[in-house]
């Protein structure tokens, strides 16, 4: 579904014309990066890793992708699925390792000037630094769960429900769980009686 939805980008890339002083021209022009890192978390690494490889390829991108060590085999199937589907070899590429070493190095390579993150604060603020060196553009999409809030005139059986599903779906392990729950003052008696009649 991923490469169907990007595979509509490339009529959408084009360049603009602005308005300028006379005699002179000035214009935009889209081109590809290159070469697009793409570091993926060990959670949904399918999922994670297509999100990341399918819009690079369709701006005219190759791909390196680094999985995390926890989670790999997925996307070696990605890949032999590119190769497949008539995708030229070496446009998509996977590169294993843990993320201090083969993360990193991906991160600070010169010849990767596009790196895409999904993960942690910490290894967020690291690859912005190594992105830093070289002046590479940096999509970040870093971890820290929120909590849910449920408003005085919220409806609560939909709020609970709402509330139970993110909290502990593909076990709370994702980056919008909402690990902890803000509830109106008002309205907590009842949110708790709810909860405890839904726990039993």
């Amino acid at each position: 579904a991923a490469f169907e939805y990007f595979s509509q980008l490339p009529e959408q890339i084009s360049g603009k014309l602005y308005a300028t002083t006379p005699g002179y021209f000035a214009y935009s022009r889209r081109e590809p990066y290159g070469v697009v890192g793409a570091i993926a978390p060990w959670n949904f690494p399918f999922s994670i890793a297509t999100w990341k490889t399918a819009p690079a390829l369709a701006a005219g991108n190759s791909v390196v992708i680094k999985m995390a060590e926890q989670s790999p085999v997925s996307t070696n199937a990605l890949a032999l699925a590119c190769l497949e589907g008539g995708v030229p070899p070496g446009v998509v590429n996977v590169v294993h390792g843990d993320g201090p070493t083969t993360g990193a190095a991906l991160a600070a390579h010169p010849g990767v000037p596009k790196i895409t993150f999904t993960g942690s604060t910490e290894v967020g603020r690291a690859i912005l630094r190594a992105g830093a060196e070289h002046i590479k553009s940096v999509h970040l999409e870093l971890g820290g769960k929120t909590p849910n809030i449920v408003f005085a005139d919220a409806d609560i059986e939909q709020a609970l429900a709402g509330s139970l599903f993110t909290s502990f779906f593909n076990t709370g392990q994702i980056c919008t769980s909402g690990s902890r729950l803000l509830v109106a003052e008002e309205r907590a008696e009842e949110f708790i009686a709810a909860f405890t009649e839904r726990a039993r």
